[in-house]
């Protein structure tokens, strides 16, 4: 757990926290950013990133739980100095973390000397770019330079990494201000026994803002904790099988995984290349969706490093005509048992189709039910086919002996298929790939649950993210298989109006702009993220 470097006021008592501010600005107004974004986005190659900030819609008043497009709007306009935003975002971890446990390592002393230079370059008129002053936390699985970095392994305790990961040189040099690293599984991908929510050996467990006794899910439940709660304007997860969209719908806020290969992934713990390579994507975790517009073209792009991360435009969200979609839906994956789809996520889903059977072209109660179920099969053979020797490699890289009891357990017995076994999953998982986009052509979204239920309790085995894998396809892993982007916004809660539900939108590949549009929807429709009661 983070250790406070001073005492701050508690963010009830801080006058920038709780101050109010004026609603949104107009779009003419923002239209001077976007030199600010294209300097930002100079690392980011041949992606076409917006010239135009879009004008935040978000209502927020308060600044610990305004958008950061809102807070970066503020800062540019001179109405809330960075150091102002700073203090309150660490008067707030100071005033949750020891309930949330999600922010494990702070650096305070540097955010707020990186507070006054900001502000001494926005005096001159000098703009770093568009998160100048903004606030944020990392997961801990990315490299920060100067900061100590675990992933959550032993091996890792004291690491300080010498440069940043791509993602996190990409948001600083776009003015954005590091506060702490966020909680995750031991290399993403083990948790303590049956729990794989952000739990470890070196931290624990994190816990749920609107329910402590509850799972934040993972692995980026730190992050999904602390953006919540308020302690941070935005983090950065990754997402290997639901790692940020778990968290995202068990903490009610947004998140996206973009399109595979669209972010590098250099510098994070398990970065790219092997058989799982086009599995893991890098993405923004934020209170509202229109964050993750500012924020996903910024960090997207080659560095040159990751080998398989490609040059594709991004495309402006707000050109989206809705009324022309064609949009499909399911309400469970027809598992039963614990993995079953509860009825408040299920009307959850409907409404989702309610509101939307009146903006689009059509809705349509479908799936590709047989596919995934045999993708998803395809998935469990690769995961664990070479009896985990690819997290064994990683705890002798950086010489861990005590590795997560959880997968202990599952590499003591290892179930090792033969290599034209492998070979022939890897074959599978593509054939389904292939089916997908053949069924897709027929729709322009698909939208389903994230989980089959809202925020399980903590300490339950298979409760991390809400029972929701059970025993037909997962929710989430299929869609890391097949590399489409999938934004996940809240959407409703749980019946007794505690837990938030969130809601997964599913595009084509390449076609985030889809995806949010959706999302800012959906957003719009059902108010999304609302504050917690701590």
């Amino acid at each position: 757990m983070s250790k406070p470097e001073a005492a701050v006021p508690a963010v009830a008592h801080h006058p920038v926290a709780h101050q109010n501010f004026p609603e949104p600005r107009s779009r003419r107004e923002f239209l001077g950013l976007a030199r600010a974004v294209a300097a930002a986005s100079a690392t980011v190659a041949s992606v076409a990133v917006p010239r135009v900030i879009a004008a935040s819609t978000d209502t927020s008043n308060e600044l610990i739980y305004m958008s950061a497009t809102k807070l970066a709007g503020l800062i540019r306009d001179g109405k809330v100095s960075a150091s102002e935003a700073v203090e309150a975002y660490i008067a707030r971890q100071l005033s949750v973390n020891d309930m949330l446990n999600a922010v494990v390592m702070n650096s305070y002393a540097r955010a707020r000397a990186e507070a006054k230079v900001a502000d001494k370059a926005a005096a001159r008129g000098d703009w770093m770019g568009p998160l100048h002053g903004v606030p944020m936390t990392i997961k801990d699985s990315l490299d920060t330079e100067g900061v100590i970095t675990t992933g959550a392994t032993y091996g890792r305790q004291q690491f300080i990494p010498k440069k940043d990961a791509t993602v996190v040189a990409r948001v600083r040099k776009a003015g954005a201000i590091l506060l702490g690293k966020t909680n995750t599984p031991e290399f993403t991908l083990g948790g303590l026994g049956g729990i794989s929510a952000a739990s470890n050996l070196l931290y624990g467990s994190s816990h749920n803002p609107y329910d402590l006794t509850r799972s934040t899910a993972g692995s980026s439940g730190g992050a999904g904790a602390i953006v919540a709660a308020g302690g941070a304007a935005f983090d950065i997860g990754s997402d290997w099988g639901g790692s940020i969209r778990g968290p995202a719908h068990n903490n009610g806020i947004a998140g996206i995984k973009p399109t595979s290969v669209r972010v590098p992934r250099t510098g994070h713990i398990v970065d790219y290349g092997g058989i799982f390579d086009l599995w893991q994507q890098l993405g923004p975790m934020t209170r509202r969706v229109e964050d993750l517009t500012l924020i996903t073209p910024i960090i997207s792009g080659p560095d040159f490093h990751d080998a398989s991360c490609a040059p594709v435009p991004w495309v402006d969200p707000a050109t989206v005509e809705l009324k022309k979609l064609k949009v499909a839906y399911c309400v469970d994956n027809g598992a039963t048992g614990q993995g079953a789809t509860d009825e408040d996520t299920r009307k959850v889903v409907r409404q989702v189709a309610a509101w939307l059977s009146g903006a689009v072209t059509s809705v349509t109660e479908a799936a590709p039910t047989e596919v995934l179920k045999t993708l998803a099969a395809a998935r469990s053979k690769l995961s664990s086919g070479d009896g985990y020797a690819y997290y064994k490699r990683l705890a002798d890289k950086w010489h861990t002996e005590n590795i997560s009891p959880q997968r202990k357990t599952q590499m003591a017995d290892p179930k090792v298929l033969s290599t034209a076994e492998m070979v022939e999953a890897w074959e599978q998982q593509d054939e389904c790939k292939s089916r997908l986009l053949g069924w897709m052509k027929n729709y322009d979204v698909f939208v389903c649950p994230v989980s089959g239920k809202p925020a399980q309790p903590i300490d339950v085995p298979g409760g991390a993210m809400g029972g929701g894998a059970g025993g037909g396809w997962p929710y989430t892993g299929v869609f890391n298989c097949t590399g489409w982007p999938v934004v996940v916004v809240r959407a409703g809660s749980s019946a007794d109006g505690k837990l938030p539900i969130g809601v997964q939108i599913v595009c084509a590949p390449w076609r985030e702009d889809i995806c949010l549009a959706v999302a800012l929807f959906v957003e719009a429709q059902s108010g999304g993220w609302k504050q917690p009661p701590i």
